[in-house]
């Protein structure tokens, strides 16, 4: 070799060695049985060592108790040529304490291609690792917060009215987002269905589903039409943070055998027959609530005898790996199997589960599904029309008297009579005409309604000593077990019920 060769050679090697010497991450050299051959001076600052310290001893002297087979695997591994990128671990340093760090390992080989050792570089990343863990365990305290807020609106069971329902917060990132089901006893053999779903996960979007849940409640049971209830909603959004919200929302009377419904923006609802015919609830789907500019239209549609109604949020169907459309056809496909085989309700919600999220642990978002079935057969009802007028609280009353003593009900004759004579008299006093008298025989109540042509809405008011008037509704407030006011387009109807078990 040449004198200017051998020049080149030093120059080389000491430009390299000053590279080394400056780089910020610890360097070192090792031989395949661990004995540390090179240190520089980034090594000395991170593990405490200086370089006459490290040089000749084990690269144990690193290792953590507990991780000694680790390092045997990473030397073994290179001693079969393989590199070694970003491997994070611990090491140790020599005044006890220990780091979090990022590994780069790669072997080092000899003038005929034979792996002779391993050159590692290190970085401390034990400040990451710790923001790391602090912002997980703030996720997961915002998790346990917005599950909370979910369990917080469990809804209570319908008497008659089967449901199952499940619930699935995302296990990726914020995780639980704002999708919420609600089932409410209307009174009177009606029964309110809720399904929505707020843009967006975390806690910010938890909250404003309690908000939306609590404020479709209120509105459900001071007996909104759903296409009003929405409308109100709509108002509701725009206070919010989060602006957009998908909802659909059914009034279902058991009784008449039909279900009233109005969509913002959601999924279609199904509608599962007891043969497994599975279709579309054929309800008008306008814009998200919070847009604002549309109504929001309703629809009265029939609801048989024996079928299933199925509520779901788009975290069921809508993966980036598959169609919409056909997971759709999916989830119809599962529920018609599932009913043609006598299934029951929590069964077939398992069964969805399993075919269309079969690794429920990859879910980018909340999944919420809710079956809610509706009695085999229609409730015994009958009603007659009468005019507003002071001979119809007798007749009303005859009315009532022959449908309980048919139904077998003469226990609950007195309060009952009772309190068609209030409601008729309150009608004929201060409604227009003509009047409905609906008697209606539950599982497990008695339900007496009477639907007139005004407006207004009767006050529950305290009455004066020397008033003659005025006590009806506190009568119905006495003994009915419950009572409210429903309106509609053309008035309105007062209801009440009486428990008959």
């Amino acid at each position: 070799m040449s004198a200017g060769a051998v020049q080149a050679d030093t120059h080389g090697e000491r430009l390299f060695r000053k590279l080394v010497e400056s780089s910020q991450d610890a360097i070192l050299i090792k031989t395949l049985d661990g004995e540390i051959t090179f240190w520089n001076t980034a090594a000395q600052r991170l593990y405490g060592y200086a370089p006459e310290e490290a040089l000749g001893r084990h690269i144990g002297m690193l290792v953590p108790p507990g991780l000694k087979d680790e390092e045997a695997e990473l030397l073994e591994r290179i001693g079969r040529g393989e590199r070694i990128e970003h491997y994070e671990t611990q090491r140790t340093t020599c005044d006890g304490r220990v780091l979090d760090v990022d590994v780069t390992l790669w072997p080092i080989r000899s003038d005929d291609g034979a792996v002779a050792g391993a050159c590692s570089v290190a970085r401390d990343i034990t400040d990451r690792k710790r923001a790391e863990a602090e912002l997980a365990g703030l996720i997961a305290q915002q998790r346990h917060i917005a599950l909370a807020l979910h369990l917080m609106g469990t809804s209570e069971p319908v008497p008659g009215v089967p449901a199952a329902s499940r619930y699935l917060p995302s296990l990726l990132g914020q995780g639980v987002g704002g999708d919420w089901l609600d089932v409410i006893d209307l009174g009177a053999g009606r029964v309110g269905v809720f399904v929505g779903d707020v843009m967006g996960r975390g806690l910010d979007a938890a909250v404003v589903m309690g908000q939306m849940r609590s404020a479709a409640r209120a509105l459900a049971l001071a007996g909104l039409e759903p296409g009003e209830l929405m409308t109100s909603l709509d108002v509701f959004t725009h206070t919010l943070p989060e602006q957009f919200v998908t909802c659909v929302y059914l009034e279902a009377d058991l009784g008449l055998g039909e279900v009233t419904a109005c969509s913002a923006g959601h999924l279609p609802v199904l509608l599962a027959g007891p043969d497994g015919t599975v279709v579309p609830l054929p309800v008008p789907i306008s814009v998200p609530l919070g847009v604002g500019g549309t109504a929001h239209r309703q629809v009265r549609l029939p609801l048989p005898a024996g079928s299933t109604l199925v509520l779901y949020t788009d975290g069921l169907v809508e993966t980036a790996a598959s169609d919409l459309d056909e997971q759709l056809a999916l989830l119809s496909a599962t529920l018609g199997d599932s009913f043609a085989a006598g299934a029951d309700l929590e069964t077939a919600a398992d069964r969805v589960l399993e075919a269309l999220l079969p690794d429920s642990t990859t879910c980018a978002d909340d999944v919420t599904l809710l079956l809610i079935g509706f009695p085999a057969g229609p409730l015994d009802t009958a009603e007659t029309e009468l005019a507003a007028e002071p001979r119809s609280v007798p007749a009303g009353r005859r009315f009532v008297g022959r449908h309980l003593d048919r139904w077998q009900l003469s226990a609950q004759a007195d309060t009952a009579l009772l309190l068609a004579s209030e409601l008729l008299t309150n009608a004929v006093h201060h409604a227009r005409g003509p009047l409905t008298l609906r008697v209606r025989r539950g599982a497990r109540e008695l339900g007496v309604e009477v639907t007139d042509h005004s407006a207004p809405r009767p006050r529950l008011r305290p009455a004066d000593p020397d008033e003659e008037c005025g006590r009806g509704l506190l009568l119905v407030e006495t003994l009915a077990a419950r009572w409210g006011v429903r309106p509609h387009p053309s008035g309105k109807t007062v209801w009440c019920t009486l428990r008959t078990e």
